[in-house]
């Protein structure tokens, strides 16, 4: 996928701007691989979910509140999810979270987005090894517990941290894309 003839879809939902911070980089380093615009970025506060629907690569960014829950722009609008179509789609997820404050629960809402979404059918791409991180318990680890379902930022503790994760998980992503086509 070296061209770029496709576009990219970015959704978030983002309470404090941390996450909508995490999307605007994110876009910034896809546009930056492709020397192109590729990813067109939506608040979903702003604008319907279904509006997914009409892009074949998805990257969906949530960040999980307090004791595991969801961020309310997700909450309010978690019932449309069932209702999308994205079979086959390619989706990537990012999330945010507080690994030191919230430990028991880092990145939960991570993995409640990911269940919802692959029993869409949808084909899951981005997951990010767990290691640098300091957290007791997770939803949004893979079934092994080796790997996020998608990347995994904390703003909160590891600020330090978030471009170069988003650099190098934005460079996994062109590669799994690239291995998805060929």
């Amino acid at each position: 996928m070296s061209d770029s003839a496709f576009k990219i879809g970015l959704f978030y939902g983002s309470t404090t701007c941390y996450t909508e911070m995490a999307a605007e980089k994110i876009q910034t380093a896809f546009n930056r691989l492709f020397d192109a615009h590729v990813v067109d970025m939506f608040n979903i506060k702003d604008v319907p979910l279904s509006q997914a629907e009409q892009f074949d690569v998805l990257i969906l960014g949530i960040s999980t509140w307090d004791f595991g829950e969801l961020q309310e722009d997700w909450e309010s609008c978690w019932q449309d999810i069932s209702g999308l179509n994205l079979k086959d789609k390619t989706v990537a997820l990012f999330g945010l979270g507080d690994q030191l404050g919230y430990a028991q629960w880092f990145q939960d809402a991570l993995g409640m987005l990911h269940d919802e979404l692959i029993i869409l059918g949808c084909n899951i791409i981005g997951y990010w090894p767990n290691e640098g991180y300091e957290f007791t318990e997770s939803k949004g680890l893979t079934q092994d517990g080796s790997h996020f379902v998608g990347l995994s930022l904390d703003d909160e503790n590891q600020y330090d941290k978030t471009e170069q994760r988003i650099d190098t998980w934005a460079e996994q992503l062109l590669l799994e894309l690239d291995n998805d086509n060929q």
